[in-house]
Parts: C-alpha cells; structure tokens; sequence
C-alpha cells in the first residue's frame, strides 16, 4: 500500500488554498491580473512556509491553457501536468546539490529556446543562496535580460548570503512565519477532510512545536498518527514530542501568586520524571505571565492563541500584583536565558523560580515557613520605600500604620494622607493617589478622578480600592469614581506641591549656609540648584556642592 505524506497530499494548488502570506499572494495577483509580471522573483523566508508552493502556483497561472490569471483552472494540461510535476517548461532546480558553474552554464544554455509546451519558460531555483561565486556570475546578465519567454523563480531562506548584484535584479518577497492560529486551523480542516478524530491542545502543542512551519507542522501530524494508531490526542503528543503537559504551568503561576515556596520547589523537583525541556517551560511560564499583564492593564483585550481559559488568567490577574508579574516575567527572560551557562538545566529552572520569590518589589521577601490560613494572616502594608541594611545589620520593618478615624470623618482635607496608608501597591495605589474625595452618601463614597489620569482606572483596580477602603475604616464600603476636575487638590499633587515647597526651603538653607557662604567667597563656587535632591526618611546624604 503507497502512502502518500500529508504534506504532499494537502499542497495547497491555488492561491485560495493558501494559508496565511496574504501580503504576498495580494501583489502576485494583481501583477498576474494586470499584466504586470516581472521576469524574475526572489521568495524568501524560513522553512515550511511555502516559497516553492507559492512559485509553482505562479507558473501554473502563467502557464494555465485558459490564459494568464491569478486563478489557474486546474483542469487544463498544463495545470495538471505542472501539479504532477512532468511539465517540461517549468524547471525545477536544487542549487544545493548544483552549485558548479558549468552547472549553471549547462541550465543557461537552453534559456534561449523557445517554451516546449507552454506559454513561458519558467526556472525554479530552490535554496538559490548554495550557488557558488561564479555560479552567480554566470547567471547574472541572464538573470537582467532573459528572453520574453523566460521567468526566473528563486527561493531561499538565507537571502543575507546572495550578492547585491542579484537581489537588485528581482522583486523580493518574504514570506512570514505562520502563526498558531493558522497552523491550527489548516490541521484542523485537514483532519477533518481525512474523517480522523483530533484534540484541539494535540494541534496547538504540534502547532507551536512547528514554530510557523506549516510543512513542519504537517509531518509531526503524519508522525503524531503513526505514534496514536491513527488518532490525534493530546497525551500521545505531549509523550511524543517530549513537553510537559501545561497543567503543571499552570500549577507553577498558582503557587507563585500564593508565595508558597516550600510547594514551588517540591513541584518543581516533581517534573524531573518527566525529563522535561525546560528552557520551553520557562517559554510556557513568560507566555502565561505576559498574557496576564496585558489583562491587568487592558482588560477587553482579544483572546490570545495560548488556549488558557478565561477563567484562569482573570484568576491570576486578581492575585498577582503588577509590580510582582513584571518582576516575574524579567526574572523568567534572565533564567530562560542563563539556562545554557549551567551544567545541571533543573538546577538553573529550580533557582529561576526560587528567585522569583526571593526578590520582590520594594524589599519584601517571602518567610521560609508558609503562613498561616485565616484573617490574622494577613500581609502587612508595604512600606513607602525599600527597606535598607548596613553593616550586615537588616534595617528594622516599617512600623504599622496608625489607627484612621472613623468613617463619619472622611473629609475631602484628610483624605490626602490616607491612600499612603492603604494596603495597595501599583495602579490600584496610583488610582487613590489621583483621585480627590468629593463627599459621602452613606457608605458610598463619590471620587473625582484628574482626567490627566484617566488612563489607570479599570474595574479591577476600583475593586481593589474599594476592598482596601473597607479594610481601613473596618466597614463595608462601596467608591463612585467620576472623571472630572476635583474640586480639591488630589492626594499625588498635594505630595507634589510639598515636595516642591521642601526643595525650595532646601536649596535656601543651603544658599545661606556659612559653610557654602565660605565656600563661595573663596574659591568662586557656585551652588547648582538642580543637585539639591530631597531622600527617603531612612538615610540623608548631603546634597553635592559645585
């Protein structure tokens, strides 16, 4: 019994039944369509994603009996013969295994005869970049001036190594890598057409193994059926291609939002009996992490092709800080990175994690012992600036907040000084900083937001503050945040315009300090108002002197 590979079987025959490269196929139908045709094309791009297809449609289009077109008929002589690979006017060439001159001399010597049987004479040459130097000067003046009946079709996916002298000869067009979506959908309508049962997450797993190789992709699929008895399932893709399945990354995010380290590492030890690629399941973990960032900050944005339900990344997106996500991310870049510079590949993934909840925003860490379930556990307020050692000596932890007065007392004066000692961090603690407490109804509370900021206001960050403000008066509250010119300055310019009044009050002291006096009278110096910088509470160093 003759089997014939799926990726031959399914070559798409027109440009219809191409996927993707629409910018490609757009230009090449309207040159066909008008007329227009150059004599000599240059596709490039990497492998599988169709170069030689698309030049064998083109010669099918300018050679179909019915005329020149951009939609062949696929029934005539020459499109049947060109689709079985016997036509004698199209001649296909390997350069990688031609790349003599008298090779080339040989090819070019028929050039000037007439078509055998079609309308044009058309040379394919596939992986045009192995010819060598003198092959291409021998195919150079040709390649400028080739007889009416002569077109030349080049591919190659290394076009850095052709000479100049060449590419400026041809009309190039890159054809891109395809993306998951689409190798999905064309396994999919493949399979389908085939009567052969499937699993979506087995076509997303070949799809993104392929890596925007649709020829790729089709040849793990005939290796997926072999391995699966005729069936495509996510286990026997999952055995077959060596990944881990994405139930333990998923695994990984929850225990790094609950900062249960002893669970992170036994976990991570776990996976060792699957001997996993694990420089891929950090790219599993940054694709995960980065598809939740973006969440946080738009929250409509369009459904991404990594297959996570929807559920869980808004899950992840409430329980991951900002800060804390882009800490993870960067960390996940370096580690995926720094995976080839150590001996032992676990190891460098176990200390990637590790370090993710070893370094957090603003100096806090995580406890070796996990902390206990319940209301008494909850994390303290993080403090305004990093905590800082000397000595050895770890500087002592920021002392609670002080107790706020009751509800009732919320006027649009205090209000300045209380987002500072809200339990938020990011945009959340941004929102409160440029809102401006407006007046209360009750336990709503009514907020005008500085449009200049309007941009931080989602329905996740109002949801944080208003469970923030709830924790502080110690009752339920409910916050209406309007964008509108405040009726009082906001808490962020309340800090500004204190901050600028410091700086003033700092840069006079110094202009009558006796010492800078001194200093001025003899040697000439003058002070530059711009080195004056105000510092967090914890140190004071002394402002330069010029």
């Amino acid at each position: 019994m003759t089997y014939t590979a799926l990726a031959r079987t399914w070559r798409p025959k027109s440009f219809a039944e191409m996927s993707g490269q629409e910018h490609v196929l757009k230009a090449l139908s309207n040159a066909l369509d008008s007329g227009r045709v150059h004599h000599a094309f240059l596709f490039t791009g990497t492998r599988g994603v169709g170069k030689t297809t698309v030049a064998r449609i083109f010669a099918k289009c300018l050679n179909c009996d019915r005329g020149v077109s951009a939609q062949p008929c696929g029934e005539c002589a020459s499109c049947t013969e060109i689709d079985a690979g016997r036509f004698l006017d199209l001649i296909e060439v390997d350069a990688a295994s031609r790349t003599k001159v008298d090779d080339t001399r040989e090819l070019l010597d028929n050039v000037q005869y007439a078509p055998t049987r079609g309308r044009y004479k058309v040379y394919l040459i596939d992986e045009v970049h192995m010819l060598s130097a003198h092959s291409f000067n021998a195919l150079l003046k040709t390649l400028e001036e080739p007889p009416p009946h002569v077109k030349f079709l080049l591919a190659t996916t290394d076009p850095q190594k052709l000479p100049v002298t060449v590419l400026s000869r041809c009309l190039q067009f890159n054809l891109k890598r395809l993306s998951t979506a689409l190798i999905v959908a064309r396994l999919s309508f493949i399979l389908g057409e085939e009567g052969i049962a499937s699993e979506p997450a087995a076509l997303r797993l070949l799809a993104t193994a392929a890596d925007g190789s649709l020829r790729d992709a089709l040849s793990l699929l005939d290796q997926l059926l072999a391995f699966g008895n005729g069936a495509a399932r996510e286990a026997d893709a999952v055995a077959m291609l060596g990944t881990v399945n994405r139930s333990h990354v998923v695994e990984i995010a929850e225990l790094l939002a609950a900062q249960d380290a002893p669970g992170l590492v036994r976990h991570a030890q776990q996976l060792e009996q699957w001997a996993p690629d694990y420089a891929q399941l950090l790219d599993e973990l940054n694709s995960l992490f980065a598809r939740v960032a973006v969440l946080q900050v738009v929250a409509d944005a369009p459904a991404d092709e990594d297959g996570y339900p929807p559920a869980l990344l808004e899950a992840l997106k409430g329980r991951i800080a900002p800060e804390d996500l882009q800490l993870y991310y960067q960390i996940g870049v370096l580690g995926r990175r720094d995976l080839t510079l150590v001996s032992d590949p676990r190891v460098g993934f176990l200390m990637t994690l590790v370090r993710m909840l070893a370094f957090r925003p603003q100096g806090i860490g995580f406890a070796a012992t996990p902390a206990v379930a319940g209301p008494a556990a909850a994390p303290p307020p993080r403090p305004p600036f990093a905590a800082s050692a000397a000595g050895g000596t770890a500087a002592a932890s920021a002392s609670p907040p002080p107790a706020a007065a009751p509800l009732g007392s919320l006027t649009p004066e205090n209000w300045s000084a209380i987002p500072q000692q809200l339990e938020l961090a990011g945009l959340a603690r941004q929102l409160a900083s440029h809102c401006a407490f407006v007046g209360r109804q009750g336990s709503l509370l009514r907020f005008a937001l500085d449009p200049r900021h309007q941009a931080i206001r989602s329905a996740a960050q109002e949801q944080k503050l208003a469970q923030a403000l709830s924790r502080y008066f110690g009752e339920s509250v409910r916050i209406d945040i309007e964008v509108a010119t405040a009726p009082a300055e906001t808490p962020a310019l309340v800090q500004s315009r204190r901050t600028d009044e410091q700086l003033v009050a700092a840069r006079t002291a110094l202009e009558s300090d006796p010492a800078v006096l001194a200093l001025k009278e003899r040697f000439g110096a003058t002070l530059n108002p711009d080195s004056v910088r105000l510092t967090p509470p914890e140190s004071s160093p002394r402002p330069e002197e010029k």
